[in-house]
């Protein structure tokens, strides 16, 4: 299933935002790219190691991961999120239109910081103060799914309130309700939903459509012009239902099969090498043909060349989210749930979609969306159609111990 048209009806913000990276040196600049979570740093180390101690959780009726809560009295909460990942205002740049809309509504004023970089150097800002039980002077943070995960393990996050969150429980989409690291959403809503996907350039391949992870694994013809993603969950996940597994319920000799197939791919030369989002230009440029690829970076890639293709393979492909959570020890966590629960209106989730042109999870968005930004809404790389969401997969939680052990086998294959 390819789609041709990626880039119609794309946010201006977003296409300078691209085009200034792009001069600068960098690939497609989207929220992906960004997103380089330093993947061994993440897994080879557990807190314990570092001697830092886990926070207290919170159990039963229990408040020991919270603060009292400010919010009556101080109009305010602090969000910390990722550059680039809400929607501007038309006439003031500098404006964010959905936050002014929040604080409008509610008397509530949003101190925005775009201080979210990558999953695991943030972490690494807000775990002194979360291991030792202090605020971290956020209310509000965007995490990706699997780092969410740790912090929610970790006992370092704070159930959500569900009175204060009703058009969220409401409003969410089925198939994002429920992941294994946080069922029924008790302690987190996404933000924005993640893709990984085939993409190659049809220059490059002489006209020949590449539309399956073995492809990229066998085809003489793209051999040493093949890369994938230096981010495990995402390789090794596309390669797992490449091979008939289930990321959702693989085990350890699944993960092995996996590593062992990508392997052998490595040492016939097959695959040149495991990249962040430098692929990008290589792909545009044609030196190398096929990839695993972020979708929020084949959108800028389609429209500097249109060469370019995206395909969802036959046996699926790796989903992810980024999501809201209220850290422990936050002094305004009733302002932060307003936040939350105001973001899944479909009015304002198509405003936010329309503004950045990633996957929302919120139901009614697309008819919101098709007022105002019917090219957008008719995208589906923004909005998937239902036998692209049907295919979709995430990689199940890990352990502590699997995510190390993982991580380890990983970081040997790609020469980390």
């Amino acid at each position: 299933m390819a789609f041709n048209e990626l880039t119609d009806g794309l946010p201006e913000p977003v296409r300078r935002a691209w085009e200034r990276s792009l001069t600068s040196g960098r690939a497609a600049l989207g929220r992906r790219t960004l997103l380089r979570a330093a993947a061994l740093s993440a897994g080879a180390g557990t807190l314990a190691a570092c001697g830092i101690p886990a926070a207290p959780r919170a159990t039963g009726d229990s408040t020991a991961n919270a603060a009292k809560d400010l919010s009556e009295t101080q109009k305010e909460v602090a969000f910390s999120n990722w550059p680039l990942y809400v929607d501007t205002d038309e006439k003031d740049k500098e404006k964010h239109g959905t936050l002014e809309a929040f604080t409008e509504a509610t008397g509530i004023k949003v101190k925005y910081n775009e201080d979210v970089n990558d999953n695991v150097e943030f972490f690494g800002k807000i775990k002194p103060q979360l291991a030792s039980g202090q605020d971290t002077g956020r209310d509000l943070m965007v995490l990706t799914d699997w780092m969410a995960a740790r912090l929610i393990r970790l006992g370092w996050v704070q159930k959500l309130n569900p009175a204060n969150v009703t058009t969220a429980i409401t409003t969410i989409e089925s198939r994002f309700r429920a992941p294994d690291w946080d069922p029924g959403r008790l302690y987190s809503y996404p933000w924005a939903g993640i893709q990984t996907v085939v993409a190659y350039n049809r220059k490059a391949t002489r006209g020949k459509e590449v539309t399956s992870v073995s492809q990229l694994l066998d085809d003489p013809d793209l051999k040493g012009r093949v890369t994938f993603l230096s981010e495990m969950r995402d390789s090794i996940g596309m390669v797992l239902l490449d091979q008939g597994k289930s990321t959702e319920r693989f085990t350890a000799d699944d993960f092995d099969g996996a590593v062992a197939r990508l392997q052998k791919a490595v040492d016939s030369k097959q695959i040149r090498r495991f990249t962040g989002n430098d692929y990008g230009q290589e792909l545009s440029a044609g030196d190398i043909a096929a990839c695993i690829a972020w979708g929020g970076d084949l959108i800028q890639l389609r429209a500097d060349n249109p060469d370019i293709e995206f395909v969802i393979p036959e046996k699926g492909y790796i989903a992810s989210t980024d999501n809201m959570l209220v850290p422990a020890r936050a002094q305004h966590k009733a302002n932060a749930e307003k936040l939350i629960d105001f973001y899944y209106q479909p009015k304002i989730a198509a405003q936010l979609v329309a503004g950045i042109g990633f996957v929302s999870a919120v139901t009614g968005m697309k008819d919101e969306l098709a007022g105002i930004a019917p090219e957008t809404a008719a995208n589906p790389l923004v909005v998937p159609t239902p036998e692209m969401a049907g295919r979709a997969h995430v990689f199940r939680t890990l352990s502590e111990s699997e995510e190390s052990d993982f991580e380890q086998k990983f970081s040997k294959l790609i020469g980390a």
